[in-house]
């Protein structure tokens, strides 16, 4: 049986991103609290350029004003994930599942290990050996060294009644230029990296979303 459904929403701007999750998000809470069933989205997109900050995000972090940001085609955003400041883009692939965790057994705290392992399989494709920073989610290459740790996926979510929303940004083909504009995630001692960047050649985006969504099947 089908738990959830996968959707593709391409190239979307965050804001309009971030009003379809809700709406989606908001119906699931009150099919949940009616006691009824609740209809799971995976959603795959892109966003054009954005630097969003999370629930403790700092405006610290932002290293330049938002007019010279404006000029530079990059918007803000103040979004109700948890983390701090992070940059979406074209060639990131962002993921949103939509869940009510209590169908898949998972706490928050177990469902955030869960994503994190996913990504880490995913990259494993690739020969890329994602892993785990203690003390910050996402994903990381070369936790051994810390003069190299490099962040390769964030992570945020928001979490009512174990009805998740946000998700996961890993980049792809992203221009890493771009989180030069902020502290990410909070970090000044750490770089940034991509699929791209590692392998040095371009990703196919579509075969990557359809090895996400087997792992999803997989693990879920």
């Amino acid at each position: 049986m089908k738990r959830f459904e996968q959707i593709d929403w391409g190239l979307i701007p965050y804001a309009e991103a971030f009003a379809k999750q809700e709406q989606i998000f908001n119906l699931c809470l009150q099919q949940k609290l009616q006691g009824l069933e609740t209809h799971d989205k995976l959603i795959f997109c892109e966003h054009p350029h954005v630097i969003t900050l999370g629930k403790n995000g700092l405006y610290n972090n932002l290293l330049y004003s938002e007019d010279f940001l404006k000029d530079k085609n990059v918007s803000v955003f103040r979004s109700n994930r948890g983390g701090d400041l992070t940059y979406h883009g074209p060639g990131q692939m962002v993921v949103y599942p939509i869940f009510n965790l209590e169908k898949y057994n998972l706490g928050l705290k177990s469902y955030i290990n869960l994503l994190e392992e996913l990504v880490i399989s995913l990259l494993k494709l690739y020969d890329i050996k994602g892993q785990r920073l203690p003390g910050a989610t996402g994903v990381w290459l070369e936790v051994e060294n810390s003069s190299k740790t490099r962040k390769i996926c964030a992570m945020g979510v928001k979490c009512s009644r174990y009805i998740t929303m946000h998700g996961l940004a890993l980049n792809v083909n992203t221009d890493l230029d771009y989180f030069k504009l902020i502290n990410p995630c909070g970090f000044t001692d750490k770089g940034v990296s991509s699929i791209e960047n590692e392998l040095k050649k371009k990703i196919n985006m579509d075969v990557l979303k359809s090895q996400a969504h087997e792992l999803f099947q997989s693990l879920f």
